[in-house]
C-alpha cells in the first residue's frame, strides 16, 4: 500500500521537535551544551563541544543566514541573534544562537540539535560552513 506525501506530514513535523525554554543570553553567556554530542558552543572548552568564535560583526553573520535557504531567523536582537536551521530531508530542526561580544571582537556561538542524542558533526560542520562563508563575503 503507497502513502501520500500528506500521510507523511505529522512525521515529517514530529521531527521539527519543540523550541528550547532554555536557551538565549544568561549572565552574559550562551547555555551550556548538555552533555550529548549534539551541540557545540564557543564558551565550551572540551574537545567534544568547544568550537572557536566567529570573527565577524553580527550583521555579516546575519547576511550569511539571510542566503541559506535552511536557515529561519527567528529572533535579532541588539547583540544576539536566534536562527533555526532545518534539514532538507527529515526536517530536523537545529537551534543556532550568536551572541556579540564587543570586548573581544568576536561572535559567540552555540549549535544544537533539538531531538536525537548523535548529530555526527552536523553542527559543527554547520558553524565551520558559516565560518566559510564570512571568509568570502
Amino acid at each position: 500500500m503507497k502513502k501520500s506525501l500528506f500521510s507523511l506530514i505529522p512525521f515529517l513535523t514530529a521531527c521539527a521537535g519543540e523550541p528550547p525554554q532554555n536557551i538565549g543570553v544568561q549572565n552574559g553567556r550562551l547555555t551550556a551544551c548538555p552533555e550529548s554530542p549534539n551541540c557545540v558552543s564557543s564558551f565550551e572548552s572540551d574537545a567534544e563541544h568547544g568550537i572557536q568564535p566567529l570573527q565577524a560583526s553580527l550583521r555579516q553573520v546575519e547576511q550569511v543566514l539571510l542566503g541559506l535557504d535552511e536557515a529561519n531567523i527567528v529572533e535579532s536582537a541588539d547583540g544576539y541573534l536566534y536562527a533555526e536551521f532545518t534539514s532538507r530531508l527529515m526536517r530536523y530542526v537545529d537551534d543556532v544562537e550568536f551572541l556579540e561580544d564587543s570586548t573581544a571582537g568576536v561572535i559567540h556561538v552555540r549549535s544544537a540539535s533539538r531531538l536525537g542524542y548523535s548529530d555526527l558533526g552536523a553542527n559543527r560542520k554547520r558553524i565551520e560552513n558559516i565560518r566559510g562563508l564570512l571568509t568570502q563575503n
